[in-house]
């Protein structure tokens, strides 16, 4: 009998992984699932779960970091990625329009590492917690056999009518994102790079000066923590929001998906760092597919009505990329000779081989 149900096993199709995606496998995974609690108001689906609190509403959000698949010890150093853990699962809360407050830290190491090596680690975790003014409340800790895994869960709360979702989205609303784009993506080709050099001459020692704004965002990140209160300070409320990790073209497919919208995304107002068009050119790479789907910038993607365009104008934090439009319009990039390019995911998947 055992062996008919592993035969009729092994008959069916498989289907791999990276066919899905991520987000795709999370929705094929946990379509099933229907919330039966009256604090869970609002489950998978978004930058953070939402539970009802007795005053305002908690923001729970958790990450997975894997030692080979998200980071490379041979060029990040311990502390910095003890910090950068905390920091992307914060970028999460300030998605949401909330404020970060506590974080639970879990790791599974391998015997290869030392207790001065975890020191290190956790030196990096507590600096992001001082930095940010979150407390760590707890975690655990396991053996591996393939690495250093960590997993971390931020809890944030924010007011009822504060919450900002990926589905509020509406046509005629207009496109912005905090900071610039590009960078990270760009300092983990230097830093790959210079690995690279460094295996075939151990000796030979990098000059790293001219890109240390790449290297810095691709090491230590900093969560746009400041965002949720310019915003509130502005009397501005965003109508969806989310982080943007995986790359500008994924996260506005998302909030295009969620919203059930369009977008008109133009070229010539993505936000570039010098350095980053001066090492595309290097690298012989275009800035405007890099911005689109390097990933790992964490700066904040968001929707606001038209009215608001006043308010936010004249702010050196924020950049008016585009506008929403009818969902039958699709999701466009408008070039810089103005032709409309269908706008595809091409960020970052970290279920593809």
């Amino acid at each position: 009998m055992y062996l008919c149900a592993m035969l009729e096993n092994k008959n069916q199709s498989r289907t791999s992984l990276s066919e899905l995606g991520e987000f795709g496998l999370i929705d094929h995974l946990t379509s099933g699932f229907k919330n039966k609690q009256s604090t869970t108001v609002h489950g998978i689906g978004d930058d953070a779960a939402v539970l009802g609190g007795i005053k305002n509403q908690l923001l729970v959000t958790t990450d997975l970091l894997v030692e080979g698949v998200h980071f490379d010890l041979g060029y990040m150093p311990l502390k910095h990625l003890g910090y950068k853990a905390i920091v992307v699962n914060l970028s999460d809360v300030y998605a949401m329009n909330g404020e970060a407050k506590q974080v639970t830290v879990s790791i599974a190491v391998s015997n290869r590492f030392t207790l001065e090596a975890l020191e290190e680690l956790y030196a990096g975790i507590s600096l992001a917690c001082e930095m940010y003014n979150v407390d760590l409340i707890g975690g655990d800790t396991t053996s591996s056999k393939t690495g250093l895994l960590i997993s971390v869960t931020a809890i944030g709360e924010a007011k009822k009518e504060n919450v900002t979702y990926r589905n509020g989205a509406k046509e005629g609303d207009l496109l912005v994102v905090t900071g610039d784009l590009g960078a990270a993506y760009l300092g983990l080709q230097v830093l790959e790079r210079e690995k690279q050099v460094f295996a075939v001459n151990p000796n030979e020692q990098p000059d790293l000066e001219k890109y240390s704004y790449l290297i810095e965002r691709q090491l230590k990140p900093e969560a746009r923590q400041d965002i949720p209160d310019l915003l509130e300070k502005l009397g501005v409320k965003p109508t969806s929001m989310i982080d943007i990790s995986d790359g500008l073209s994924s996260e506005i497919l998302h909030l295009c998906k969620q919203s059930e919208v369009g977008c008109n995304l133009y070229e010539d107002k993505i936000p570039l760092d010098p350095q980053v068009i001066s090492t595309c050119e290097e690298f012989e790479l275009n800035s405007t597919t890099i911005a689109l789907s390097g990933g790992e910038d964490y700066e904040l993607l968001f929707t606001v009505a038209q009215e608001d365009f006043p308010k936010i104008k004249a702010n050196p934090s924020l950049s008016v990329i585009g506008h929403m439009t009818a969902k039958n319009e699709g999701v466009n990039l408008i070039t810089r000779a103005n032709q409309k390019i269908e706008l595809t995911a091409q960020g970052w998947n970290p279920l593809k081989d």
